[in-house]
């Protein structure tokens, strides 16, 4: 097994511009980027459906970024109002908006054969429809200013290969990607690029709280590294995307791992 890497610090990649990142709050991805975008110079506006972790995460930011860096709103992407109340308040917060990250996502596991309506739409609604509301979101925004921006989506490797008890997650990640591809195309007449990551396994708490040992150690030993993603690893993608290090690339979804089939 090759050993993550060292944290990669941060170069000003993304300074004095104005993000929002979606189910930002905690350990995962989301939280990852929230830091690696400060890091990086830029102000955050988090939104997460849960309100005691996302007022944590802000007041853990806050204290160490600064509080005109760090600004938070409660945000469920299945509710189009919250959605666009969010990016509303980070626009006014900072006079403008230049980043959406759409991060949120919900996962599951069952055999599609046992699959419930309700746990099919669920994961949907979430995954594929919370993108799809808040890349609109983004894209209205962002139009109306006229300076361009940019739109990054959190995809999974799982849109292109297939995993048993995952048929619901899979064609809501598909979907992200085909969505990001289409956005893109249409995004690009007024300047604005919108492209996605595919990571495959990036480790956090939550996630081994649902996800079984034996689990884990199959998808662990597929990867080429022999281990799982550091969620850094993924954010520090998400950096090069949002920035100018990217400027020629849109409807692009990154595979953050060496699987695609």
């Amino acid at each position: 097994m090759t050993p993550a890497p060292p944290y990669v610090p941060g170069h000003s990649l993304l300074a004095g511009r104005t993000a929002v990142i979606t189910a930002a709050a905690g350990a995962g991805i989301g939280g990852a980027t929230a830091r690696k975008f400060l890091e990086e110079g830029a102000r955050i506006v988090i939104g997460d459906a849960h309100e005691r972790r996302l007022e944590e995460s802000a007041a853990a930011l806050t204290e160490e970024f600064g509080a005109d860096s760090v600004a938070a709103l409660p945000c469920d992407v299945t509710d189009q109002r919250q959605v666009d109340a969010l990016l509303a308040f980070a626009a006014d917060q900072h006079g403008g908006l230049d980043i959406v990250v759409n991060n949120a996502g919900l996962g599951g596991t069952a055999d599609l054969v046992d699959m419930t309506d309700e746990a099919w739409s669920k994961v949907l609604d979430v995954t594929l429809n919370g993108t799809f509301r808040c890349t609109r979101a983004a894209l209205r925004h962002l139009r109306e200013q006229g300076t361009g921006g940019i739109v990054v989506n959190n995809a999974s490797v799982i849109g292109w290969r297939a995993q048993r008890g995952q048929a619901h997650y899979a064609a809501a990640k598909a979907g992200v990607m085909a969505l990001t591809r289409c956005a893109a195309l249409e995004a690009a007449d007024f300047g604005v690029r919108v492209n996605a990551v595919a990571p495959s396994l990036a480790m956090h708490p939550h996630l081994a709280k649902v996800t079984t040992p034996g689990l884990l150690t199959e998808l662990t030993g597929r990867e080429a590294f022999g281990r799982y993603a550091e969620p850094f690893e993924i954010a520090n993608v998400i950096v090069f995307l949002a920035s100018g290090y990217s400027s020629y690339m849109t409807g692009e979804t990154v595979s953050v791992s060496s699987q695609r089939a």
